[in-house]
This record gives C-alpha cells, sequence and structure tokens, in this order.
C-alpha cells in the first residue's frame, strides 16, 4: 500500500466523538475482553496505519511500528479516559510508536541504501510521483513539522488535539503546518508536480 492508499483508507474511516456503543466497547477492553478491544482497533486501523507508514516512510518499519502501538495500546487500555476520543488517543500512540521506531534507527546504516535507483525516464503517472516526492519531502522535514503534518493530513486531528499531543500551542501547529506545506509544494513544484 502507497502512502496515496494509506490515505485513501483513512479518509474511509473518520472520527468522531466516543459513542455510547464506543464507551461499552472501551469499558469491557479495559476489563481484558478482547474482542471489543479488536472492534475498537478494526475501527481505528486505517488511519493509524496511514499514520505509522507516513511517519516511517517504508511497510516494514510501519509494521513494526504498528504492532508497537497495538501492544502499546494494549497494555495501556486500562489508563485511557473515554472524556477523549478512543481514535485520537489510538493515532497519539502509533505516531508515537513511529516515531520511536525511526528515532532508535537513525544511526543504523541502511542496507539498501543505493542498491537500486527508480527508472526516472520510464513514464510514471502523476499521482504514484507526486506520493513518492511527498513521502522524500517527508522525510527532509524536522521532525516535529512532519508529526503535525501527518497527524493533521492523515490521521485528521484538528488543531487543539496537535497542540495537545505535541504540547505547544496552537499558534504554533498552525505555524508548523504552514511551513510543512510550503516545503511539501516546493518539492513538488521542482518536480513538476502540479498541485
Amino acid at each position: 500500500m502507497t502512502s496515496l492508499e494509506a490515505c485513501d483508507v483513512a479518509e474511509q474511516h473518520p472520527t468522531g466523538s466516543n459513542t455510547s456503543d464506543d464507551l461499552a466497547l472501551i469499558t469491557h477492553a479495559q476489563n481484558g475482553d478482547t474482542a471489543a478491544f479488536g472492534t475498537l482497533i478494526r475501527d481505528a486501523h486505517g488511519r493509524m496505519w496511514a499514520v505509522c507508514l507516513s511517519i516511517t516512510g517504508n511497510h516494514q518499519d510501519a509494521e513494526d511500528a504498528m504492532q508497537n502501538a497495538l501492544t502499546a495500546i494494549w497494555r495501556n487500555i486500562g489508563s485511557f479516559e473515554p472524556r477523549a476520543r478512543f481514535s485520537t488517543w489510538a493515532y497519539r500512540i502509533a505516531s508515537n510508536a513511529a516515531l520511536q521506531l525511526i528515532r532508535s534507527r537513525r544511526d543504523t546504516p541502511d542496507a539498501e541504501a543505493g542498491i537500486q535507483e527508480p527508472d526516472r525516464h520510464s513514464p510514471i503517472d502523476d499521482r504514484v510521483t507526486a506520493g513518492i516526492v511527498i513521502r522524500h519531502a517527508l522525510e527532509q522535514l524536522a521532525p516535529e513539522f512532519k508529526e503535525a503534518i501527518v497527524l493533521r493530513e492523515y490521521a485528521g486531528m484538528n488543531y487543539q488535539e496537535i497542540a495537545e499531543h505535541q504540547n505547544v500551542g496552537v499558534q504554533t501547529v498552525k505555524s508548523r503546518l504552514n511551513r510543512a506545506r510550503a516545503k511539501l509544494r516546493d518539492a513538488l513544484e521542482e518536480v513538476g508536480v502540479s498541485i
């Protein structure tokens, strides 16, 4: 699944406030009910995957981050406060798991670096090219900008939720998003992809 496909999956699973069904599922999951936990995760899975894939930039690391996130959610479901949306809480954990994975692997050499260069002369659909360029541009962003844009665009979090997650003010989030979008737009324009 490409990051664009992950984004499409994420758009199919909108977030909302906890419903009475969600609250019942949360309570059951907090009491060890794995089926209730599975239902909660199934609803949040698409966007969690999109967040992990967007932050890590590849499937293998995204799978590792997703597994770490799911384990952390299960271990900490008892401390979840239902006044927050379960999905938002899950996205935050997924984001933190992906960022932690990136930090832990930052100094590890990539065994596949430079093995294959894409054929730049083959005809590539603009959408695929844009996805590759966006993924590359995301890698160039400072972690706080990358996290802000991923949480906004892939997890669908609002400014306040991102601000709380990053422990900064809403204006700082808006600034980070503007700067990140400008860098992404510049990267796309540089390779001739229209936006």
